[in-house]
């Protein structure tokens, strides 16, 4: 049964918000460490990458844990269906003929446009859009600064 109003916001976040809402932190709230845990076999070659890639940026921003595993590997998976039919859409066209000769949209853009919406729920789930990040404030932000950004930069030159 579907419980009314918006998803629970989990007690770290509320507290890194500042409890807006005023209400009791929930002190028992399972507290996970942080971990990039195993991708999954099923996922292809595309998804993987993706895998690669994301579950390293989740990780140093503290937002992954081995209990994330199956809703990463959901993102990366909607992820590569994306890729595919938008790969096939610059491939096709977003009109095709019907079997019967009529002009008609392509069964890959609605394939497209699930896979986007899946990629959305997944990425707002783990702050990954800019709205959903702007929501977000981490207890101690890093300070960049100019010479360590000059550092950063001339590593990749002396190597």
């Amino acid at each position: 049964m579907k419980t009314p109003g918006p998803p629970p916001t989990p007690t770290n976040l509320k507290e890194l918000l500042g409890n807006p809402g005023k209400r009791r932190l929930n002190n028992r709230e399972p507290d996970p460490e942080p971990a990039i845990p195993s991708c999954p076999s099923f996922l292809n070659k595309e998804a993987r990458r993706e895998w690669r890639r994301v579950s390293k940026l989740l990780f140093a921003n503290g937002l992954m844990t081995q209990l994330d595993r199956a809703a990463l590997a959901g993102y990366c998976d909607a992820y590569a269906r994306a890729a595919e039919a938008s790969r096939q859409l610059q491939k096709y066209g977003l009109i095709v003929k019907s079997p019967n000769g009529y002009p008609m949209q392509s069964p890959y853009l609605a394939i497209l446009n699930t896979a986007l919406q899946e990629m959305r729920a997944f990425c707002t789930e783990f702050g990954m859009t800019p709205s959903s990040r702007s929501r977000v404030k981490t207890a101690n932000p890093k300070q960049r600064s100019l010479f360590g950004d000059f550092l950063d930069s001339n590593e990749e030159v002396v190597s």
